[in-house]
């Protein structure tokens, strides 16, 4: 395995040669010694340069094989030859019954024990509802008949192999723990001050949720380089600690794989859920992935299975699959999903919702439909978070009714319970229920009745991100402000706090329906909404604060409701509250700028046609 390491080239580098062109992003992966003492920040931004960085020759096969799948999304000749419609971009399911999950040898040290999916707590059966199948697939509407309008061909495209022939020695990989390397106890010799060191990491590693920031700022510390002075089970504890993080950012990248190329360098193979989490913070560091994160997460995804020799899990292809959806690579995502079919893979809840995820992305309600039922004949689990994938679906595909329908029975369906359960607020504890109910579909699957028993216990009622998709639909598309209050008002029922992209998408909403005569979008409003908000960003316990992207759109709503005089207003009572930093000034300052040239112009138009009229 080590042999593998040596012999390919730094990962960073190879990504740098990637981005740099597009983003000049720092080294994905070197250390950063400036990361030691930072803070991550609350919103993702997306890179900025750092240094200029020096370009190095990308062999070719690494260039053509990046380039042909990542352009293949805007490939219209391979259109030229349609294979027949898979189920997924139509209303049918394939038939996986003959393929079978490939499952990788693992090391005792990797394997991971079965925990008891016993349910807890529950009571006599004929008592609680008992949600069946049935009952499930009336949550969304579903039509008779086949739709036409979910039948997406699927190009006559190949992947390239991933496994080019090589003029090296015939070099085999093996998960034996006597063959790993390092072996699983051994580490560097260390002096007694990084004993100390040591000691505190793996203290600090024990806890139940470690800070990152702290475990990376003592990984730090270490002498260059500090993987080999940390044993097996310290370091994988170590970079699990560096991946659980509330949202994925560009500082949290960089720490994760500044740690991953320390690993390289010394010859360190990785696991695969450690590389699937490589994968993972190179695909959604950012907000709105575009062909640069596909590209990123390709390279890495070559550099696993052709350099490292580990194969795609599930979880590879779903990672893929999703950051290609999300940058408007549709050839490309049913490329990886006809990829999972040919590999045997199956599909997991994550996957499912990935397809809701693919079907709302191209405004596709049926083919989201289809998906949703594929994933509850599939035995999967039915909870808040698959529904608001399913509302988002419809939003995005003209059926707000629809999605409205939805709603209102997760909130019959929560009130109906004996013992309503909500869902958990921490990002820690939403993750275990996640991960748990991916586990539980796998070990019901044949049977029937103890996967009724998980779904009658599980949380189906509306959270924060629910209210997120319709508030932001009725207040910025709509322009219902009637509806978008009252669904702020329901938000007391299941006691979810405001939270600041409410208070975004009403300052839009302002924005975009605002200064018209009869209409409910009127100052007055704008003013009591624009209050609440400098209040909610004054409370340390309401996850509402101030930004730049906030800033903007309050100006946006004061100016078209109220005038450049109060939009100008406006901007003078931000700055008693909010201390921005050089680049979010900046930025705010050109829009104010522009919106005061548009202001301008506008009244000199209406002077214009006042003079006109009057025959001036």
């Amino acid at each position: 395995m080590s042999v593998f390491f040596c012999s390919s080239p730094s990962t960073a580098r190879s990504l740098v040669t990637k981005v740099a062109a597009h983003r000049r992003v720092l080294s994905f992966l070197y250390p950063i010694d400036s990361l030691r003492n930072s803070r991550p920040s609350k919103r993702k931004r997306r890179p900025q340069a750092v240094r200029e960085m020096v370009s190095t020759t990308t062999p070719n096969f690494e260039s053509w094989f990046i380039n042909s799948l990542a352009n293949a999304g805007n490939c219209n000749k391979h259109n030229l030859k349609p294979l027949h419609p898979t189920s997924f971009f139509s209303s049918r399911r394939p038939d996986l019954s003959a393929k079978r999950r490939q499952i990788h040898n693992l090391t005792p040290q990797r394997q991971h024990a079965t925990k008891d999916m016993e349910p807890k707590n529950i009571g006599d059966e004929d008592s609680e509802p008992n949600r069946t199948k049935e009952e499930l697939m009336e949550l969304v509407d579903q039509y008779d008949g086949e739709s036409l309008t979910g039948q997406l061909p699927i190009p006559d495209l190949e992947l390239p192999s991933l496994y080019q022939p090589s003029d090296g020695p015939n070099l085999t990989v093996s998960d034996k723990e006597e063959d790993e390397w390092p072996p699983p106890h051994y580490a560097w010799r260390a002096s007694p001050e990084t004993e100390k060191k040591l000691d505190r990491l793996e203290l600090l590693l024990s806890e139940k949720n470690p800070d990152p920031d702290l475990a990376y700022q003592i990984y730090r510390d270490l002498p260059k380089p500090g993987v080999p002075y940390l044993d097996s089970g310290t370091r994988h504890k170590f970079l699990r600690c560096l991946y659980t993080v509330e949202k994925k950012d560009e500082q949290s990248m960089l720490r994760y794989l500044s740690v991953i190329d320390d690993m390289k360098n010394t010859a360190i193979p990785l696991r695969s859920t450690e590389w699937n989490s490589a994968i993972s913070f190179v695909a959604r560091y950012v907000d709105r992935s575009t062909e640069v994160e596909v590209e990123a997460a390709l390279h890495m995804w070559r550099d696993m299975e052709h350099s490292a020799g580990i194969k795609g899990t599930a979880t590879t292809f779903n990672i893929l699959f999703d950051v290609a959806c999300k940058a408007g690579k549709f050839v490309l995502a049913e490329m990886i999903y006809k990829e999972m079919l040919t590999r045997g893979l199956e599909f997991d809840r994550f996957h499912h919702v990935s397809l809701i995820h693919y079907h709302a992305l191209k405004r596709n309600g049926d083919g989201a439909r289809a998906a949703y039922k594929a994933l509850v004949e599939a035995g999967e689990i039915v909870d808040t978070i698959v529904l608001n994938a399913m509302i988002a679906a419809l939003v995005s595909s003209y059926e707000a009714n629809a999605a409205h329908n939805i709603y209102h029975r997760m909130k019959k369906m929560y009130l109906e319970q004996p013992e309503p359960k909500l869902a958990p607020r921490h990002y820690l504890k939403q993750r275990e229920i996640t991960r748990r109910l991916k586990e539980i579909a796998l070990v019901t699957k044949t049977d029937l009745a103890s996967r009724k028993l998980h779904q009658r216990n599980s949380i189906i009622a509306p959270d924060l991100h629910t209210y997120q998709i319709l508030v932001r639909y009725y207040a910025v598309e709509a322009g219902e402000l009637d509806k978008a209050t009252r669904l702020l008002e329901e938000m007391k029922q299941f006691n979810i706090p405001i939270h600041g992209s409410l208070f975004l998408a009403l300052l839009k909403g302002f924005a975009a329906h605002g200064g018209i005569r009869y209409t409910d979008w009127t100052s007055e409003r704008l003013e009591s909404v624009w209050k609440s908000c400098v209040s909610a960003a004054g409370n340390e316990n309401l996850d509402v604060f101030l930004s730049k992207w906030m800033v903007v759109w309050a100006l946006k709503a004061f100016s078209k409701c109220c005038g450049k005089r109060r939009a100008l207003q406006a901007w003078e009572e931000v700055k008693v509250h909010w201390k921005p930093d050089e680049m979010e000034l900046v930025f705010v300052m050109d829009k104010l700028t522009l919106l005061v040239k548009e202001a301008d112009k506008e009244s000199n138009e209406d002077s214009k046609d006042r003079e006109w009229l009057l025959g001036v």
